[in-house]
């Protein structure tokens, strides 16, 4: 019998196997409004207890008693950012030095944690870890400056790029020690609803060749490369093919079209996500929300490559009993 890791590693070798994993997320605002709910309908004795005892947050006690296939945790050891001045993000000319970080969190809590899944659980551990790079640059720098030093200024921009892959290339080598995890995902938005934020060219030669180290190194660890940008970003697909991506998150079907995209790339890239958070979630009935879940399973699951999601995390505007039929819905077809 197939284990939920077996599942998903099958999904992401393009094998079907007859069951489609799912990884269904939620935001912060949407855990608080719903928390009474989702504890009621959803969470298990056993991941109480895990929460009660310390060595879960109640995001990935959920996510277990939901029945995730992916235990999914943001909990990791990282760096961050520390003690900006204002003049990094109020003022357009780029300053002439880089900003301080700082490190965050626990290895050994961390170690409890993945120690805890693995014991007792079969699922797939993938780390995440978003704002990881483009957008790690523009929380010090602010959006609109980054961009402009990404046009302009693009000797800083890449001084602060590659500062943050080397920090980026430290943690990683410490977290792909831990033989628990599967897979890491690396998340920055590239994208708008209409296009790449910048030009093909100006991600090819600033951003992917720190994105490629990552990569590199996770592969070298035989970890799985997850991926997550919100927008439209078709016209850099076969690049980040062509560097080891495995899974891309979180294809948006209001922004791509995502079944041209699957026939185009399914075959090489595994996709989680795809069902509407702009749309159908929140402002459709239960069962569209179970035809739109429907059909998009059908269609992008075949000849493997893909994993059930929203689009995006599920935000409070969804409705409660929407919640209830996407996550009925995708359970049906695992």
């Amino acid at each position: 019998m197939m284990t939920a890791r077996d599942i998903v590693k099958s999904a992401i070798a393009h094998h079907e196997s007859g069951i489609v994993p799912y990884c269904i997320c939620f935001t912060g605002d949407a855990y608080q409004k719903y928390k009474n709910e989702l504890t009621e309908a959803f969470l298990t004795d056993e991941a109480k207890k895990a929460v009660n005892d310390g060595i879960l947050n109640f995001y990935e006690a959920l996510s277990l008693s939901i029945g995730n296939h992916v235990f999914y945790t943001h909990d990791v050891p990282w760096w961050h950012w520390y003690d900006v001045p204002k003049c990094y993000y109020e003022n357009f000319d780029p300053p002439d030095f880089l900003p301080k970080t700082r490190g965050s969190g626990s290895y050994e809590r961390f170690g409890e944690k993945l120690k805890y899944i693995k014991d007792t659980t079969d699922r797939y551990v993938l780390v995440t870890i978003y704002g990881s790079h483009f957008e790690k640059a523009n929380f010090c720098r602010g959006i609109q400056n980054f961009l402009a030093d990404l046009a302009g200024n693009r000797d800083f921009a890449k001084k602060l790029l590659d500062n943050i892959i080397r920090k980026n290339l430290v943690m990683l080598e410490n977290l792909i020690s831990y033989e628990e995890i599967d897979g890491i995902l690396l998340g920055s938005d590239w994208g708008s609803q209409k296009t790449l934020l910048m030009s093909p060219s100006t991600w090819r030669d600033l951003i992917a060749p720190g994105e490629l180290k990552e990569y590199e190194l996770l592969k070298s660890a035989g970890k799985d490369v997850w991926i997550h940008s919100c927008g439209n970003i078709e016209k850099i697909i076969p690049d980040l093919i062509d560097m080891g991506v495995d899974v891309l998150n979180p294809l948006q079907p209001e922004v791509m079209d995502i079944y041209s995209i699957k026939k185009k790339y399914g075959d090489r890239l595994t996709f989680w996500g795809g069902i509407s958070t702009q749309r159908t979630l929140p402002y459709g009935t239960p069962d569209e929300v179970k035809q739109e879940v429907r059909e998009v399973i059908t269609k992008l699951s075949k000849g493997g490559g893909y994993i059930t999601a929203p689009a995006q995390e599920i935000q409070s505007d969804v409705p409660f009993e929407n919640i209830l039929a996407l996550i009925d819905e995708a359970r049906s077809f695992a």
